[in-house]
């Protein structure tokens, strides 16, 4: 009798941006997968077309509340990551991040699974180091606007440790930086997003400060490829591991790509930073390069040539 290598995963958060995308995976790799989601910032529609595929389950959940279920694996992603939606309940994304956290944790350590933490570029806050390699502390602000989400997810980090050091748990944390492509919410304050739906809308591209700020993009197929391979990593691999694409753009930059591809009417409108935007962010890969065997495929011009593709479908419905 032959033996399966199908695997029972949890994918917190499955139905947003990145968790839809890393159900369509596991699912294609022969796995039974389970979608927690609830649809805060989710949306059925990033899934409705895994729904009838017999080996995936759609759960309504709050991660804030504990879950009774038997699971191999878990990736746990639910948590609002843009500052729109992050800051829109403040209190709500600190709990998710640590009562979700305790929650997926007292999961794992139950069902002696292993557990996957979506963590983020954020816990380095503005950076002082630039790149950010791993064992860079951070400079984060303890009570901003920002502080929900940054020292939620520092605080998720800090429990994963504190369970693989005290119950043995086997952990693998990801510190995700800027990532983007189909399936973003076009209202979500991401600049990829909002710039793509503001040049198709024909409206201004608004750019905050004098757009010399850079960040690094990550294709969401590459992100989503460096989770797989973190997973499957050997047990001493925890992470933290950076995920991202060192190629530094600046706002502008991306701005001025974004107007390229799509032409049309719009122009450049600049204004005021917004409080603890860090104007640096670019990723030390060179652990998930040499651990993972990972680097990301996609360039700038190819990941905004589809997103845009995306986009374009999205507001013609």
């Amino acid at each position: 009798m032959k033996i399966s290598n199908r695997k029972r995963i949890l994918v917190t958060g499955g139905a947003g941006f990145l968790g839809s995308h890393l159900c369509e995976r596991l699912l294609a790799q022969g796995h039974d997968v389970i979608c927690l989601d609830n649809f805060y910032s989710g949306t059925k529609d990033n899934i409705v077309h895994l729904i009838g595929n017999p080996h995936f389950e759609l759960v309504r959940h709050d991660v804030t509340f504990p879950l009774y279920i038997e699971v191999d694996e878990i990736f746990n992603l639910a948590c609002p990551a843009s500052p729109v939606h992050y800051q829109r309940d403040p209190v709500q994304t600190t709990k998710t991040s640590v009562h979700g956290a305790i929650n997926m944790l007292g999961l794992a350590k139950r069902t002696k699974a292993k557990i996957f933490q979506a963590s983020t570029s954020e816990v380095y806050g503005d950076p002082e180091i630039h790149p950010q390699p791993e064992s860079y502390w951070g400079r984060v602000n303890p009570i901003g606007i920002r502080s929900c989400y940054d020292e939620g997810k520092r605080c998720a980090e800090t429990l994963f440790f504190d369970y693989h050091r005290q119950h043995g748990l086997e952990i693998k944390v990801a510190r995700i930086f800027n990532t983007y492509g189909p399936r973003m919410h076009p209202n979500d304050g991401r600049v990829v997003s909002n710039f793509i739906v503001q040049a198709l809308q024909g409206d201004d591209i608004t750019i905050y400060g004098d757009g010399t700020q850079t960040r690094s993009f990550c294709y969401v197929d590459d992100l989503i490829e460096g989770f797989i391979r973190l997973m499957a990593s050997p047990s001493d691999v925890t992470g933290p591991i950076n995920i991202g694409n060192p190629s530094e753009f600046t706002i502008l930059e991306l701005a001025e790509e974004v107007l390229r591809q799509v032409g049309g009417p719009s122009r450049l409108k600049r204004l005021p930073l917004p409080q603890d935007d860090p104007l640096q962010r670019k990723p030390d890969i060179s652990i998930a390069n040499k651990v993972l065997e990972w680097e990301p495929q996609v360039n700038l011009q190819e990941g905004l040539k589809r997103t845009i593709e995306y986009f374009n479908g999205l507001l013609s419905k």
